[in-house]
């Protein structure tokens, strides 16, 4: 016989508190998302299309950064919602906060001078024209 143990709770309980765990409610809320920001990035022959879902933040919380290729766009979601009851009592009060952030890079860079976003009906729409590539000039090896 073996005097390894395993440090998991769940395995060590008994079958009837496990059997109890099994069979609580789970709280199951579809109507509070988690904070996930969506994207899809589309390439034009002179430009990028990134739109991001950012539902219920305002634009004023919504920051985008280009640095080169890379693209990271910040947002601070901040939401409440409170049920009341016939006699105006407050039943159930759900608030959370927190920041979302995605962060990608692109096949060639960005020209930042002339980005422009939109932020209309909870999507972020950035049209990203890309810097015209220098060529690459020959060095002569003297």
């Amino acid at each position: 016989m073996s005097n390894l143990r395993v440090l998991d709770p769940g395995i060590s309980d008994t079958f009837d508190t496990a059997l109890r765990r099994f069979f609580a409610p789970v709280a199951f809320e579809p109507d509070t998302p988690a904070l996930k920001m969506r994207v899809d990035v589309s390439e034009k022959d002179n430009a990028y299309e990134v739109k991001a879902d950012i539902p219920g933040v305002k634009k004023e919380d919504i920051n985008v950064r280009i640095d080169g290729n890379v693209v990271q766009i910040d947002a601070e979601v901040n939401r409440e919602k409170e049920t009341k009851g016939n006699g105006g009592k407050v039943l159930r009060s759900e608030r959370y906060w927190g920041n979302i952030s995605r962060t990608f890079s692109l096949a060639q860079d960005v020209d930042d001078s002339k980005v422009v976003a939109k932020y209309t009906d909870g999507v972020l729409t950035l049209e990203l024209p890309k810097k015209a590539s220098t060529a690459s000039k020959k060095i002569a090896v003297q």
